[in-house]
């Protein structure tokens, strides 16, 4: 560490000292005109204020969201199910082909392991499970980071850019998508329909 930032560092410490003494003692500062001035929060205040902002947010959120009836499933978990049995039967269907990778065609666990975690996935989100739906926004995340890596390592065309952009910008707004139907899962008790 740099001779200013330490200044800096020691500076803030005893800052912060200073604030919690007075606020210690009751003491209210003098301000520049005279008159007293109330004490100023101490760190830990303002985040505990700070925390108690954002719990007040989040109970707000939590309030205006909308259980699920009975056998219902949100939309964007409706099209994650359907792109993972794409995916699982597509798979398959590669393998029982005899498509090769690589100059050769894969082991059977290499192309069964993946069509069978795709075809449970596929499942569960059809059945609105937050388990599911939880493992397809982790996939969706490792998705996002070799996207990410592969731009800023990888790409040598325009095409390429313009592609993977498109494909951050697609998985991005489905992670972003699912968050809130994976709320709306998760909600304690779902409403019986009409």
């Amino acid at each position: 560490m740099g001779s200013r930032e330490r200044r800096r560092s020691e500076r803030r410490k005893r800052k912060d000292r200073s604030a919690t003494r007075t606020a210690q003692s009751g003491e209210p500062k003098a301000a520049s005109n005279g008159e007293p001035k109330a004490p100023s929060a101490t760190p830990r205040e303002r985040m505990a204020r700070g925390y108690a902002r954002s719990e007040e947010k989040n109970r707000a959120a939590r309030e205006a969201l909308d259980p699920l009836h009975e056998g219902e499933r949100p939309l964007v978990v409706t099209v994650g199910a359907i792109l993972s049995a794409i995916v699982c039967l597509s798979i398959v269907v590669a393998y029982a082909a005899g498509v090769k990778v690589n100059g050769r065609q894969p082991a059977f666990v290499q192309a069964a392991s993946p069509a069978l975690l795709m075809g449970i996935m596929a499942w569960g989100m059809w059945r609105a499970r937050y388990w599911a739906v939880l493992g397809f926004q982790v996939i969706l995340l490792f998705l996002i980071f070799s996207a990410a890596v592969g731009l800023a390592v990888q790409a040598a065309s325009v095409a390429q850019i313009l592609a993977t952009l498109g494909l951050l910008a697609v998985s991005g707004t489905f992670f972003y998508l699912m968050v809130k139907a994976m709320a709306r899962i998760q909600m304690p008790h779902r409403v019986p329909r009409d």
